[in-house]
């Protein structure tokens, strides 16, 4: 699931009631994308994680700590320096965006009182992590977008701090019934699209869930809707914003086959074939739930790398017994040589001397058999000879034939271990 609006706004509620009043005593950047805060409180410390990494933004609280390089990055030799003790006096969200304020008070160098603000913007690849001064000037960040990458807004010291358009959307959480109507039964699109592109904070999956509560068709043409179904969805999406205005989350992670599948701040009805395991906090949730994800992930690879090394050994394997199987077929005139051996011990002595070749007759079928000779050797010898390869060509035989019915099995195991 996108890690949306909804589920920001429970990680806000859970910080705010958690880290408001805290004073900073620790500050580490353990990822050149992401912080780890540690706060102390009256009942203990805590620790909250902040990431601005483009592939996995996030935000919770956690009891775990990360290894942070021995000479701690410029950005955080910042915020040390105006943040250490510094009290939270506020953790909010601005609407259902994906922006979190940490509203922060400190004594500056002349003993003055001064509020600071320390934003994380969860925007997939325009996440990041903004230093403000109280009157939104932006004092550092963790990247730097200049205009050269971004002609929307550049984030570098100096720079007033905005926070960017949201794509023409409403604000769900002020939204009335008549303005709701308006606005869905006039979108050409999905009633599930015309959801999430017409509201902040609202993600695929969130859209889909209040179709589902009001009984529509998620793929159906909004502007199809009838009055009475524009009222039970405007019922299911009212549900959603309640929730989100009184702080009543409650976090689920849906499992399928043993594997952590979908989450969300609130029950999701639309899961209901999935096993789901409920939370006290979305701090443990996101915590367990990205884990279990990076864990899943790392199994993949290394299946992946395994099923590679197998599938290059399978098609060497391939090519050696079509090798021996070639093989094995030219052993097959073996008996060829046998009976040129017992011929050359019968009619050898009707061989001239120096002579290339012999004609007898095979006593086993009545054939006339022409046997080639070596010149320079005698009958007996040239006998001989045959026999020998007769005997070669038998060893080998009886060894292809076992090894193939190893190869056999063996390619049986892998292809079995590439099914998996």
């Amino acid at each position: 699931m996108a890690f949306d609006g909804i589920t920001i706004a429970a990680v806000t509620k859970e910080c705010s009631d958690t880290l408001t009043g805290g004073r900073i005593s620790k500050i580490a950047q353990p990822e050149p994308d992401a912080l780890l805060i540690t706060v102390k409180m009256a009942n203990g410390q805590k620790k909250l994680l902040l990431s601005a990494d483009a592939s996995l933004p996030l935000i919770y609280l956690t009891d775990s700590n990360k290894m942070s390089p021995v000479t701690a990055p410029g950005f955080c030799m910042l915020l040390r320096k105006h943040l250490q003790s510094a009290r939270i006096i506020s953790i909010t969200q601005p609407g259902l965006e994906r922006a979190v304020h940490i509203n922060i008070e400190h004594l500056n160098e002349m003993g003055d009182l001064c509020r600071k603000s320390l934003i994380i913007e969860i925007m997939g690849k325009h996440s990041n992590i903004i230093f403000c001064d109280e009157d939104g000037t932006i004092i550092d960040s963790i990247k730097h977008i200049s205009a050269m990458v971004s002609s929307v807004r550049e984030v570098l010291p100096g720079k007033k701090y905005f926070l960017p358009e949201t794509q023409g959307k409403n604000d769900a959480l002020s939204a009335d019934a008549a303005s709701f109507m308006a606005l869905i039964s006039g979108s050409p699109m999905p009633v599930f699209k015309a959801l999430y592109c017409s509201y902040q904070g609202f993600s695929p999956v969130i859209a889909q869930e209040i179709c589902q509560r009001a009984g529509i068709d998620p793929d159906c043409s909004a502007v199809s809707l009838s009055a009475d179904q524009l009222s039970e969805l405007y019922k299911s999406f009212s549900l959603i914003t309640d929730t989100v205005r009184n702080g009543l989350f409650s976090p689920v992670i849906y499992y399928g086959n043993g594997h952590p599948e979908e989450y969300a701040a609130v029950q999701l009805t639309s899961y209901s074939d999935l096993r789901p395991v409920s939370y006290d906090s979305m701090s443990s949730l996101l915590e367990t739930y990205y884990s279990e994800k990076e864990m899943l992930t790392r199994i993949r690879q290394k299946s992946a790398d395994l099923r590679h090394i197998v599938q290059t050994i399978l098609e060497r394997d391939i090519k050696k017994y079509d090798l021996q199987a070639k093989q094995l077929t030219d052993t097959e005139k073996r008996d060829k040589y046998r009976i040129y051996g017992e011929l050359l011990h019968t009619y050898g002595y009707n061989a001239a001397p120096g002579a290339v070749s012999l004609c007898a007759v095979n006593y086993y079928d009545g054939s006339e058999v022409t046997i080639p000779l070596d010149p320079t050797k005698s009958a007996s010898e040239n006998a001989k000879h045959y026999f020998e390869k007769y005997d070669k060509l038998k060893r080998t035989g009886t060894a292809l034939t076992q090894l193939m019915k190893n190869e056999k099995d063996a390619f049986a195991l892998g292809e079995e271990m590439v099914r998996i």
